[in-house]
């Protein structure tokens, strides 16, 4: 059986050409989510030839990501299927885009149960048109920034270096601050985790690849965002933190971010903003930016 472990950083060396290979636009696929919130999602990575295996521990109790890379499936199938025996449970797929899930039917027909998961669904938008907010539908992103720029005509865009990691710490913890007291809902524990995987991903820009840029007026930090490539053609927004009691900074913190993607990686196509977990507002921010593609994704349970 093989033995699955915590993903390390070294790991990101051959575990980013077997998920480029698979191609999938979601947000899972993205090594830098694995490792960042491996902590508050325990996941764990094994490898089997050129596939990459995970195992999650989440509220569906032991589950795993669509074996992704290139070569035959069934191996590795058969090696998900004998860590969920070990762990006393049916194979659980999670996160299963369409394409993931025909294959599975074509090639294991009649061997899963499917169920839709909602929440999960990743936001996806033309980076062109998140860095222009043309046409009519944006127009209410546009008042925002409007708005900002009256309030903040010396605001500028930079972007993040560890010069100025310390500031995007403190405007983080701000951020949280202010979540618990306008959110209690969300809940403690999931507040904690959010700001450790941030800490990570800003001491560690370097080794994950990351890409990221803060918003400055009055010489403070109102906003920065962070994200990384998926494939080629997808950015992917790991984070986004602004002050929601300043009209247009997330607006003025999503374009230029968008922006500066389009400037250092002219082939991306899609920015993918992750997915909204169910919670009402996230939704509905999401949708106002009205998304190209929403990418769903599924559960599939062995019967």
């Amino acid at each position: 059986m093989h033995t699955f472990r915590s993903p390390e950083l070294s790991d990101r060396q051959w575990a980013v050409p077997l998920l480029a290979a698979e191609g999938c636009l979601g947000c899972e696929y993205n090594f830098d989510n694995i490792y960042l919130w491996s902590r508050a999602y325990p996941q764990k990575i094994a490898r089997l030839g050129d596939r990459l295996l995970v195992q999650i521990q989440g509220k569906l109790g032991t589950s795993y990501l669509y074996p992704a890379g290139t070569g035959p499936l069934a191996p590795a199938l058969a090696a998900l299927g004998e860590d969920a025996a070990a762990h006393g449970v049916p194979l659980t797929l999670v996160c299963l885009t369409p394409q993931q899930r025909q294959r599975l039917e074509e090639d294991f027909p009649g061997r899963f149960s499917w169920q839709s998961d909602r929440d999960g669904w990743d936001y996806l938008y033309d980076v062109n048109r998140l860095a222009d907010l043309g046409g009519k539908k944006l127009h209410a992103k546009r008042n925002h920034i409007h708005r900002f720029d009256e309030q903040f005509p010396d605001w500028s865009f930079e972007p993040i270096t560890p010069d100025n990691v310390p500031e995007c710490l403190e405007l983080e913890r701000a951020w949280s601050a202010r979540r618990r007291l306008d959110e209690p809902e969300a809940g403690e524990e999931s507040l904690s985790e959010e700001t450790v995987a941030v800490i990570e991903a800003l001491y560690q820009m370097q080794p994950l690849a990351l890409e990221g840029g803060l918003i400055r007026a009055g010489g403070k930090p109102l906003a920065f965002s962070l994200g990384s490539l998926t494939t080629p053609e997808c950015f992917d927004v790991h984070f986004e933190k602004a002050d929601g009691a300043i009209q247009g900074a997330y607006a003025v913190i999503n374009r230029e971010m968008a922006r500066m993607v389009r400037d250092r990686h002219p082939q991306v196509r899609w920015l993918n903003r992750e997915d909204d977990l169910g919670l009402e507002g996230l939704r509905k921010a999401k949708l106002s930016y009205y998304p190209d593609l929403l990418l769903e994704k599924h559960t599939a349970r062995e019967v």
